[in-house]
């Protein structure tokens, strides 16, 4: 399974063509001269190489100034960039943030800096500045936004697939719609797994937000960044180790003391003489148990994409598309698990073997996030640089699977 799970990651990687992340903005008139005003922070790596940028861009336009406002440890410039972000439609999250007239760049790379300098000399020339080449997507009620860029929608897309499969979650509904079948209804299967699935997707879903809003709040703060990596890479560290030492140590998952309470609700659900609003009441409070079970299986992906989220100040439209992108990759291989139990009225059973390839796929990708976080966040602000993330990640998978699967060959049927 996690062969064919290492395959898909590799094809997800090649969804999108590289584009960096702008947001976009138009101004109508241009200036005599240009003002461009950056919020940094005092040891963003990002803020330094960017100014290092302006600086050069400055001696080339003499006629251009810059104004720059230390956001992470003064309020009132923290303060300044909500006002001025309100203003021009963002939200102040993420630095660092460029300013020219009425179009802004949350993120520096190399192709941020080429967009800055044509608005620059195209305000110097008198002439509109160009339209940025980020796609913009009109949503009703939610209005014009970007969605943060490829290399955001890209991690969003890896991420969550990888989180999806989740060998926590897919236990239970194996299980769960195994002792359910014996009761010989496709309708009674269908109801019982989309009331599952309906809400543990919702409480990921409450849980996801959540992180989101705490993360907002609080990621101007150089260290919550480093906090988070540093958790991060420990969470990943526990589901290699699963792999590696399976039920030695502490390990990520639902503890098999917890598992024979898990058996006998389910097999009360199996029961055909229960009435079908008691079973899936019954299953709601079931789903509710598992969510918060099987936490700190998933804690860590969606930890890092909801940081990487915060990070890069994704305004409220682009954070509900990207979410709904997360929701929908991260439910496909529960959705696919439910859908061959109602089409066949047979259930797929997650095998042990299955659960720890699983969890090295998780556990690496995790660390892989987390160790770009720690050493160039700058790098996740690129599709190339998540592709080459990720894609390192898939090759790491790849190999501890084959060396393996060569030590310990499976036996032949």
């Amino acid at each position: 399974m996690a062969t064919a799970v290492a395959a898909v990651l590799l094809g997800l990687l090649g969804l999108l063509a590289a584009g960096p992340a702008s947001a976009a903005a138009r101004t109508e008139e241009a200036p005599q001269g240009v003002d461009l005003v950056l919020f940094w922070g005092d040891g963003c790596p990002v803020c330094a190489k960017e100014k290092v940028f302006l600086a050069d861009l400055q001696e080339r336009y003499p006629a251009l100034t810059v104004t720059s406002y230390e956001v992470w440890y003064d309020e009132g410039n923290r303060r300044r960039y909500a006002e001025t972000a309100k203003a021009l439609g963002f939200t102040a999250q993420a630095v660092p943030a460029t300013i020219v007239g009425e179009r802004y760049w949350v993120g520096f790379d190399d192709a941020r800096g080429r967009e800055i300098e044509a608005a620059v000399a195209a305000g110097l020339a008198g002439l509109p500045a160009a339209a940025q080449g980020e796609p913009v997507v009109d949503v009703p009620v939610l209005g014009r936004f970007d969605v943060g860029g490829h290399g955001l929608l890209l991690s969003t897309l890896v991420i969550g697939f990888v989180d999806g499969v989740n060998p926590c979650s897919l236990w239970v509904l194996s299980v769960l719609l195994a002792l359910v079948l014996h009761s010989g209804s496709r309708g009674r299967v269908f109801a019982v797994g989309s009331v599952f699935l309906a809400v543990t997707a919702g409480l990921y879903g409450l849980y996801m937000v959540g992180l989101f809003s705490v993360l907002s709040y609080v990621g101007y703060l150089g260290w919550i960044t480093m906090a988070v990596a540093a958790l991060a890479a420990v969470l990943g560290l526990l589901q290699v180790k699963d792999y590696v030492w399976f039920r030695r140590g502490p390990s990520l998952g639902i503890a098999d003391e917890r598992k024979p309470g898990l058996f006998r609700r389910m097999r009360g659900l199996a029961s055909a003489d229960r009435s079908l609003p008691a079973v899936l009441l019954a299953t709601a409070g079931l789903a509710v148990g598992v969510s918060l079970l099987e936490t700190p299986c998933t804690l860590g992906l969606p930890l890092l994409w909801t940081n990487l989220l915060a990070d890069r100040g994704a305004t409220a439209g682009a954070a509900v598309l990207l979410f709904a992108a997360y929701m929908a990759v991260f439910l496909l291989d529960e959705l696919l698990v439910f859908g061959l139990a109602v089409t066949t009225m047979r259930a797929a059973k997650l095998q042990e073997r299955h659960g720890r390839e699983l969890k090295l796929v998780s556990g690496v990708v995790m660390l892989a996030l987390a160790a770009a976080l720690l050493v160039a966040p700058q790098v996740m602000e690129s599709a190339l640089g998540a592709l080459a993330v990720f894609g390192g990640a898939a090759a790491v998978v790849a190999v501890v699977l084959l060396v393996g699967r060569l030590r310990h060959p499976e036996p032949s049927t």
